[in-house]
């Protein structure tokens, strides 16, 4: 199961958000360019379409292999941290077993040191 909920983040949740990422944080704080609003829209609906599916695995179980947490979950921390950190967190509002596992696994100590070196700019 975690093999497939890697391949999930990879081809949905982590497709999806890398257009969102770039355009909201590197085009304008590191390239001094305008944010492509079309192309975070486009994407933001993908990323509905792709939490949808999270959202009834994690009805059902409190990490996505099951109720351990594992490689699955931990692959979507870079990705997850920089949703939460800008503008498009209230995405995650419509989703909330989402959102209590996106909490979740930011909430592990280990993850905690990682973000520390994962500061952005002010969205």
């Amino acid at each position: 199961m975690v093999d497939v909920w890697l391949e999930v983040e990879n081809g949905h949740f982590s497709s999806a958000m890398s257009p969102i990422i770039f355009q909201t944080f590197v085009v304008p704080y590191f390239l001094g360019g305008k944010t492509d609003t079309k192309i975070v829209e486009e994407n933001l609906e993908k990323l509905k379409t792709a939490l949808d599916v999270y959202e009834a695995r994690l009805s059902k179980f409190k990490y996505l292999a099951g109720d351990f947490v594992s490689l699955a979950d931990i692959s979507h921390v870079p990705a997850a941290y920089y949703l939460l950190g800008g503008p498009h967190a209230s995405v995650l509002d419509a989703y909330p077993h989402v959102k209590a596992w996106i909490a979740e696994v930011l909430d592990r100590p280990s993850v905690k040191k990682v973000a520390q070196l994962m500061k952005m700019p002010s969205a």
